[in-house]
């Protein structure tokens, strides 16, 4: 599998791991320019903005470690433009989604809150 198989498979595992804990899926693979969200949720009265990342079994680094303080903020500014376009008045959060693959099959660790867009 190539690492735009392995994007693309971890999104879909993403979104259907998302739905078994009761998120509703609102869009996948949302573009803005050259920047992308992955997945757009909503669960509890919040929109959820979902950034995934498929890893190998090894966990030499952590999703956190991967979405770095570049990665971040074209997220937030994806998701603003999404808002804004939407006209969305709900509470929202930045989620990080890991899709591990190992030998023994796949693994999610999904870590919510995982960060706060930066005051300007």
């Amino acid at each position: 599998m190539n690492h735009c198989q392995a994007g693309r498979s971890a999104e879909q595992l993403a979104a259907r791991y998302l739905r078994t804990i009761g998120y509703r899926i609102w869009k996948s693979n949302w573009r803005w320019g050259k920047k992308e969200l992955d997945l757009i949720a909503i669960h509890n009265g919040e929109l959820v903005i979902v950034e995934v990342k498929s890893m190998d079994g090894n966990r030499v680094n952590h999703p956190w470690e991967v979405v770095d303080g570049k990665k971040q903020r074209h997220i937030v500014l994806a998701a603003d433009a999404f808002i804004w376009l939407h006209h969305i008045r709900m509470p929202a959060r930045f989620d990080v989604i890991a899709v591990y693959y190992h030998s023994g099959g796949v693994e999610i660790e999904h870590i919510e809150n995982a960060f706060f867009p930066a005051a300007e």
